[in-house]
């Protein structure tokens, strides 16, 4: 990668496919006359040879199988999908009806707080009432006590 970005880098042109690897190469000079040399170089053939076999079968393979192969993995992708879909619209109406319960929960639990409220309400008011009945009668046994003390007092004079 390094080398790669170096050369775009320096702007270089990219380099040609290398055909060196399909090259089959005889003896050098000096051994032309060798066998084991020979022998190198025709091993070398018959394993590039075989090499270009096997690719060719591949791809032969591949032509004949291949397409089929590759429409059962998009139907299996296209499958995938599907259901992931349904799922995700399963989760959605689980959520859209988790949160249309809590909505309802709360309109009733509001409802319950005001109709609360109203009594509480209500209580107070009858309490203030109450404790304001109280002082009046309160009041009240006072102004009797008082005139009946003032009376007993008229009484207890005039004995004299």
């Amino acid at each position: 990668m390094k080398n790669e970005f170096e050369r775009l880098a320096a702007r270089q042109p990219l380099e040609l496919l290398s055909m060196k690897r399909y090259e089959l190469p005889a003896p050098s000079a000096g051994q032309k006359n060798d066998i084991t040399a020979w022998q190198e170089c025709v091993n070398n053939s018959m394993a590039q040879l075989e090499h270009q076999a096997v690719r060719i079968e591949n791809l032969e393979l591949m032509s004949q199988y291949g397409t089929n192969a590759w429409k059962v993995y998009n139907d299996n992708l296209a499958y995938m999908i599907e259901m992931a879909q349904k799922e995700l619209q399963k989760f959605r109406k689980q959520i859209q009806d988790i949160n249309w319960q809590r909505k309802n929960d709360q309109l009733a639990g509001g409802a319950k707080l005001r109709e609360l409220e109203s009594n509480w309400v209500s209580l107070v008011s009858k309490n203030y009432e109450i404790e304001r009945a109280i002082v009046q009668l309160e009041n009240e046994i006072a102004q009797l006590r008082q005139q009946q003390g003032d009376e007993n007092k008229e009484n207890i004079r005039q004995d004299f």
